[in-house]
């Protein structure tokens, strides 16, 4: 079994690293790259401005990583106030690490269908939430907190890039690689992949690849597209899917 992860750096290489310790063949080829969100200098102020009603929602480790390095250079930190949520387990522990604020998550999968089942979100009528997050992505959490009354902001913290390849170069080199499993954990990078690869690679190697993907969502995207040999692992981070591919 040769894999092939998509995951960005650095957090693909590591997984890299980890199955090249177990005895596997695995390759990293990150199809997208992170930059600074267009809206991390109103950041302080939108912090600034909430109470202890208010709430605060980390989409992913990015968002943190971004929010704090942009805090940290003006000398300021997460203000204590506001409750704190997270998308998952390890977004959480990224923003308790930089804060020391204590942080509420789910402790099931890792997406927003389940962050939205935490008691403490039930009842929001009238709450302020600030959502951190990239470029896009799902609405799902936001539709909901507005429909359960809340009043949102976002702040894009950090901006999504394609890395463009030559579509063809890359499929001979990874289909005469031997690659047998793909890793993607978003339907972004997915769809990207599936553009990438020309029509004759996509029939006789892409789609025939074990896909292992992070959630349910995904899996279902993955069949549209054509995929039929997938496997779910428990989320998105490097331990999940490394016992996914195990």
């Amino acid at each position: 079994m040769s894999i092939l992860v998509t995951r960005p750096s650095p957090a693909g290489e590591e997984l890299v690293n980890r199955l090249r310790t177990l005895g596997l063949v695995a390759w990293s080829f990150p199809l997208i790259e992170f930059t600074p969100g267009r809206e991390l200098a109103s950041l302080p102020a939108r912090l600034a401005d909430l109470t202890a009603d208010d709430m605060v929602f980390a989409l992913s480790q990015h968002a943190v990583t971004f929010a704090h390095a942009h805090l940290q250079k003006l000398g300021l930190r997460f203000p204590p106030q506001p409750h704190y949520f997270a998308i998952g387990r390890t977004t959480a522990l990224a923003l308790h690490t930089v804060s020391g604020i204590e942080v509420r998550y789910p402790h099931d999968r890792e997406i927003s269908e389940v962050l939205l089942q935490l008691p403490e979100l039930q009842s929001v009528q009238g709450k302020h939430a600030l959502i951190l997050r990239g470029n896009g992505g799902r609405e799902v959490l936001a539709e909901t907190l507005a429909a359960r009354g809340a009043e949102l902001e976002f702040c894009e913290c950090y901006q999504r890039c394609a890395i463009f390849y030559d579509g063809a170069e890359e499929a001979m080199r990874w289909h005469t690689r031997g690659v047998t499993t793909l890793v993607i954990t978003s339907g972004e990078m997915m769809q990207q992949l599936f553009s990438l690869i020309p029509p004759w690679y996509r029939e006789n190697w892409l789609l025939r690849c074990r896909l292992v993907v992070a959630s349910e969502r995904l899996a279902h995207l993955a069949r549209e597209l054509g995929w039929q040999d997938i496997r779910v692992a428990d989320n998105a981070d490097n331990d999940a899917l490394l016992r996914a591919l195990q």
